[in-house]
Formats: C-alpha cells, sequence, structure tokens
C-alpha cells in the first residue's frame, strides 16, 4: 500500500488533475484570483499555468511530498515565485485574516476533516476575502446519489481518500461561508463522478 500511495497514485492524481474536461472549470476559477493568494491541495500544481497578473503572492499548501516535488518542478519552469508549505488543510501554520483569495479546485472530497479545513481556510482569509472552489460532488438527482453512496468506500481506497459524495454547498456555507455565486451541473464523463460545484464565497456577516 505504501508503495501504491507514495509511487503510483501521485501520477495517477496528476494525470486526473490534468483532464482537459477539468480546464475550463480551472481557468475561470483561477484567473479571478488576487492579491494575497493561498491555494489548498496544490497537488502537481496544474493551477499554475492560470494565474493571471492580479495575483501578487503565491502560497500553496500540499501534504503529499510526491506531488509537492512534482510542483516545485513545475513553477521551475513556469518562471512562478511560490512558497510551497508542506501541511494539511486541517491545521493550516499560517496567520489569521492573511489571504485576499483562497482557491480550492477538486481538493475537498479527499480532505479526511473537510469541516475543520474549511474553517481554518475561513480563518486566514481576510474579512473581505473570497474563496473560490470547483469542486466535484453531491448530486441532486437520487439516483446518482444511490450511486456516489455505494462507490465511495472503494473510491476512497483508490483514489486517495476522494469521495464522490460530499455535498459541497452545505459544508461550505456550514463553515461561515455566504455563497456570492455558484454553477453547476454535470461534467462531460460518468455522472457519480462528474456533478460539478464552481463558486464564490465570502465570509458570514455573523461569523
Amino acid at each position: 500500500m505504501g508503495f501504491y500511495r507514495n509511487r503510483v497514485l501521485p501520477w495517477i492524481i496528476d494525470a486526473s488533475m490534468r483532464n482537459r474536461e477539468l480546464r475550463p472549470y480551472r481557468e475561470r476559477v483561477i484567473s479571478s484570483a488576487e492579491g494575497t493568494v493561498l491555494e489548498i491541495g496544490i497537488g502537481a500544481g496544474a493551477n499554475i499555468p492560470f494565474y493571471g497578473p492580479k495575483a501578487t503572492t503565491l502560497v500553496a499548501i500540499e501534504p503529499a511530498a510526491p506531488l509537492m516535488e512534482m510542483t516545485r518542478e513545475f513553477a521551475t519552469r513556469r518562471q512562478l515565485p511560490l512558497e510551497l508549505i508542506a501541511a494539511s488543510a486541517e491545521s493550516i501554520p499560517l496567520p489569521d485574516h492573511q489571504f485576499d483569495t483562497v482557491v480550492t479546485t477538486f481538493t475537498l472530497c479527499s480532505i479526511p476533516d473537510v469541516s475543520r479545513a474549511l474553517k481554518e481556510i475561513r480563518r486566514v482569509m481576510k474579512p473581505n476575502g473570497r474563496l473560490l472552489f470547483a469542486e466535484h460532488g453531491l448530486s441532486p438527482d437520487a439516483s446518482v446519489r444511490k450511486w456516489q453512496d455505494r462507490l465511495t468506500p472503494t473510491w476512497r481506497c483508490i483514489g486517495g481518500g476522494c469521495h464522490l459524495n460530499r455535498p459541497i454547498r452545505e459544508l461550505i456555507q456550514g463553515a461561515g461561508f455566504r455563497i456570492e455565486h455558484l454553477h453547476t451541473g454535470y461534467m462531460k464523463g460518468p455522472r457519480p463522478l462528474t456533478y460539478i460545484y464552481e463558486g464564490r464565497a465570502a465570509v458570514a456577516a455573523s461569523t
């Protein structure tokens, strides 16, 4: 299992995250990032090409050492200044209220304690900051949800902890965010794997 997790899984994750069907979602989300930016679970750096000039500082956290090394090499080739931190999203080793933008793309599915991670994201965001996200998750269709629930236990084992059935909207709102914009729908591919939440959220006024 250690060989699979350390040697095989990083390459599978990298290949799946560079799927051309994901590119439009990444491009829309990342191009809106501005100011000081924190990317959660940068993986092997699939988002790096889409950051624009409005993103003045980029910090990224990633718990998987093999993926961090792949990201570091990719960022060097792109000549992109990047501070890369080995850390989990459940415990972000950074001060409060530091970032104008926090980005999460196809990451919330695999974080073990996703509610805690979202609260940490809220903590490190500036009061007027924005969370930009593109995630796959729970479908509104009962027949698809049934398959998502059936497949998730096996999918988690082979997909690095990825859950197919997380209710992304409810999780974000439950962590103290107010969703400002949200687009949902199926991406091309098997429906249990491809229901997408794409949007923007701010810290809720009462939190």
